[in-house]
């Protein structure tokens, strides 16, 4: 017979065991930016109580998707309330890649809408209930990664940005400047989109506006490393590398909660 001390321990497990269960909730929301409807995927914790970090999470150049939704997802596994943004409007949504590089590169051509787009996202997620106001990061993929870097250079109030496999440039480098967030870019070492003269600059913008930045780079990966429906083809520019998203996936965690504090 077990002892009664065995025994409290054991029904007090019985008892919060339910609660310390993650029960991950997820909403569909609508925002503007303008006159413009986007359509954002919300995503938190409900088994937390009170309010926490939150992540805005910007997709890749196919627009919202259930990729962007799963990284979003994730991390509301990890206590954060997260909202999946939507920079190209509610139901518009790239249907192969020709129509995602022609809705990627209207934005790419004009950054200032770009940087509203994002911030619309944002500032909707900063003002929901379960969010920390003071404590927002921003994490993005390919064309999401050049997003969030521009979200930074606007001067947004984010303790970080994350950009995974994004491109680089900028128009306006002296934007820096107003760079609050600390930034983390990780880059597929073999990336043939992003061209070594492009990696040279944003390094150099980030030097000369003394910004609180570090670049990882991954050995072997190329474009879209991180996103399985990439496929497995390097020599096609884009494939995915299970090692460097495995890789990179923990080192967010860790800035994270560098930024945040444990």
């Amino acid at each position: 017979m077990k002892s009664i001390k065995e025994f409290a321990i054991l029904l007090a497990m019985f008892i919060w065991a339910p609660h310390a269960v993650a029960k991950i909730k997820s909403e569909l929301v609508t925002y503007k930016e303008g006159e413009t409807i986007l359509e954002g995927f919300l995503t938190y914790d409900g088994s937390i109580v009170g309010p926490r970090p939150a992540v805005l999470v910007v997709h890749d150049w196919m627009g919202l998707n259930e990729y962007a939704k799963r990284r979003a997802r994730e991390l509301a596994g990890m206590g954060y309330i997260a909202l999946a943004a939507d920079i190209y409007g509610k139901g518009i949504r790239a249907k192969n890649q020709n129509e995602a590089a022609k809705l990627a590169g209207k934005y790419k051509a004009d950054r200032a809408l770009l940087r509203k787009r994002a911030r619309a996202g944002l500032d909707f997620l900063s003002s929901h209930p379960l969010a920390l106001k003071e404590q927002l990061a921003a994490t993005g993929y390919c064309f999401g990664g050049t997003t969030v870097l521009e979200l930074a250079r606007s001067g947004a109030l984010l303790k970080g940005v994350i950009s995974f496999h994004g491109g680089l440039d900028t128009p306006n480098i002296s934007d820096a400047k107003k760079i609050r967030a600390k930034v983390l870019v990780m880059h597929g070492a073999d990336d043939p989109f992003v061209a070594p003269e492009e990696v040279s600059a944003f390094q150099k913008e980030m030097r000369d506006a003394k910004v609180d930045w570090q670049m990882l780079y991954y050995g072997g990966a190329v474009h879209s490393f991180t996103n399985p429906d990439a496929g497995a083809d390097s020599s096609k520019g884009s494939a995915y590398n299970r090692r460097a998203d495995e890789r990179s996936y923990e080192q967010m965690k860790v800035f994270l909660k560098s930024i945040f504090g444990s």
